[in-house]
């Protein structure tokens, strides 16, 4: 199951933006080798259909409100199918 990780909570958020969002991010990455990006996060516009990528969300969203732009986001992990995970390992 895919987490999305929002900087800031978004009403209108939806399942489908979800669903969207990780066929945007699979389609990049079949035509973009993202292996140098490994383990950095990777930001994702359901909207637009444009893939950011930073340090960390916080990283992006900052880097993003600097340029004027405004807009909720997908966040994954690059080689992950996640962003972070809850809990501790065991």
């Amino acid at each position: 199951m895919l987490i999305a990780f929002m900087i800031e909570s978004h009403p209108t958020w939806t399942a489908t933006d979800t669903v969207k969002a990780c066929k945007i991010w699979a389609e990049y990455q079949a035509s973009h080798d993202v292996s140098h990006s490994i383990g950095r996060a990777v930001g994702i516009d359901p909207a637009s259909g444009q893939v950011w990528f930073g340090d960390s969300a916080k990283d992006i969203v900052l880097t993003l409100k600097q340029q004027g732009i405004r807009t909720p986001l997908f966040f994954l992990r690059v080689g992950q199918d996640y962003y972070a995970r809850k809990g501790g390992r065991k």
